[in-house]
Parts: structure tokens; sequence; C-alpha cells
């Protein structure tokens, strides 16, 4: 069976299968080598993605306690943007505090290598925030007319993503740092304030493969699943599917 990368997150994972979305990239990708698996769920911040997590993902066989039968060779992890809605404001619902939500980081990345000690977890920050965009498209009924999330408070969780990463010694994209190295990175990569337009998702997926190329998930050393069309002898073609 090939192996298999899952991408676990809120929206910004849900809608990644999406014409040019960076899951849909990935697979395209890792085509005919890895099966990438989507795991996202809108609007989730980490307290429910914690929550669910055993719902979410296949129980070890044997029973657990570190089994790695059928581990995954990768999972990405993309939580945040929910959480760092402001407690005062209209989604104030899916608000985490920001403690909470490096525990609850570190709970997922503790759940996930206890069920495939092997396995690479690769965190992704959330990204910036376009304010004004936000005012004009809300999720729910806003009567103040001020965004549900700030840039200044999406950056305070990217922090606190990458702060976890480097205490359990594990890669990170910081996103919301890469996209504002570009001047107009509001319109050139978010739809709607939040979520990522084709733009915003190449980043994405350029960033996540360039990760695993690091760890050593590359093209160049994943088997590919049975003979290509190049190792077939037209005199014999059969004779590819004996090895």
């Amino acid at each position: 069976m090939r192996p298999k990368i899952y991408l676990f997150g809120d929206s910004i994972t849900e809608a990644s299968f999406c014409d040019g979305g960076w899951g849909s990239s990935l697979a395209h990708h890792f085509c005919r080598t890895v099966d990438v698996v989507l795991r996202g769920y809108s609007g989730y911040n980490t307290r429910w993605a914690l929550k669910v997590a055993e719902k979410v993902f296949p129980a070890v066989k044997g029973g657990g306690g570190g089994g790695d039968e059928g581990a995954p060779i990768a999972v990405t992890v993309f939580f945040g943007a929910n959480d760092a809605c402001l407690p005062d404001r209209c989604s104030a619902f899916q608000h985490v505090p920001i403690h909470e939500y490096k525990q609850n980081l570190q709970s997922i990345v503790s759940f996930l290598k206890n069920q495939w000690p092997t396995t690479l977890i690769l965190l992704i920050t959330p990204p910036p925030i376009d304010e004004e965009a936000r005012i004009k498209h809300p999720y729910v009924e806003n009567p103040t007319g001020q965004p549900e999330r700030t840039n200044e408070a999406a950056g305070a969780y990217a922090k606190a993503c990458t702060e976890v990463s480097r205490e359990l010694g594990l890669p990170v994209i910081d996103l919301w740092t890469k996209m504002q190295q570009l001047p107009d990175w509001k319109k050139a990569y978010l739809s709607d304030g939040l979520h990522l337009n084709q733009t915003g998702n190449r980043v994405v997926f350029e960033e996540v493969v360039m990760k695993l190329n690091e760890k050593g998930l590359s093209l160049e050393k994943l088997p590919v699943d049975l003979p290509l069309i190049s190792e077939i002898e037209p005199n014999n073609p059969l004779k590819a599917f004996e090895k």
C-alpha cells in the first residue's frame, strides 16, 4: 500500500482540495507515490480538534501504545486562525486563549506521536489577516462592524505555534511571516481576508513540499507505486510485473 500524508486543520485545510488548492496540488505532486488524505474541519479550533482527534485518525493496530504499522509518513497540523478570534467580537465562541492554544497543539502532537512514533509532524501557523476584508465578509452576524480577527492577534498565535515547534523539535511553516514579505499580500494571497486564493494556496503547497524535502520525503526518495510505462517492454509487457 502507498504511504499516506494526512492534512489536519480547519477550513483552510478543508478547502485545500478545491481547484488550485494546496492539498490537491500536493496530491498531484505525489501521485503514484503517496496518498494525500484530507482531514479538514471548517471553523474548528485546537480545543475542538483535540476533542475529536481519536475519531479523526484510525486506531493503531494492536491497541496503540507506540505501534507503527500503517503509520503515515507525515501529518500537517494547521490550526490557529479560529483560536485567534477575539473574545469580545462576533466569533467569540471560536476563541481559545493563547496559553491553551499552545497546550492543545502540544497535546495534538503528543496524540499523533503516540499513535505513530516515526511520523513527521509539520506545524503550520495561521495566515495573516486583512481586517478590512473581514468586515466585508463576516461569517456570522456582526452588529459591531468590527473584524472578528485582527492581524496582530493572528501574529501572536503564529508566534505561539513556532514556539511549540521549537520546544518539540518539529518543523514549522510560519505562514503569517512568509506571506507578509510581499507588500501587496492582502490582495495577492487572500480571498476574503482570511482564506487563501490560488496564489496563497500555491505558497502553502511550495512551503510544505520544501519542508518535506528537507526531511527526506521527496519524489526522488519515495518508491513509485507499480511499474512506470517507461519500464514496460513493448515486446514483453508482463515482464515488468514479475518483479
